[in-house]
């Protein structure tokens, strides 16, 4: 079993997941590549005493970038979207707007 703290990396602070927050309930992280969602939702409840309803998880192909002549890529990474039970928050993503 992984530790909580290193299936969460952190919190998705953009302005689609700001509409999600406020729409559906939603919360998104950026989340270990080897998490599961069963994994994503025990650490979410745990660190940030809340109820899950569902989580859902996407692997977002990192970006070909270029720095003059030389092609590179950033690292692929995974992002989890949690929905909350009715009547939960989270209090860390309440404070920054």
């Amino acid at each position: 079993m992984m530790d909580p703290y290193s299936i969460i990396r952190t919190p998705l602070l953009t302005e689609k997941c700001h509409d999600l927050k406020e729409k559906h309930n939603q919360v998104a992280f950026r989340v270990d590549t080897g998490a599961n969602k069963v994994q994503i939702k025990e650490a979410v409840e745990k660190i940030f005493k809340v109820k899950v309803k569902s989580v859902n998880i996407m692997n977002v192909q990192g970006k070909r970038k270029r720095l003059g002549r030389n092609m590179g890529k950033r690292p692929d990474w995974k992002k989890a979207v949690v929905t909350l039970q009715p009547g939960e928050t989270l209090e860390i993503i309440e404070g920054v707007s």
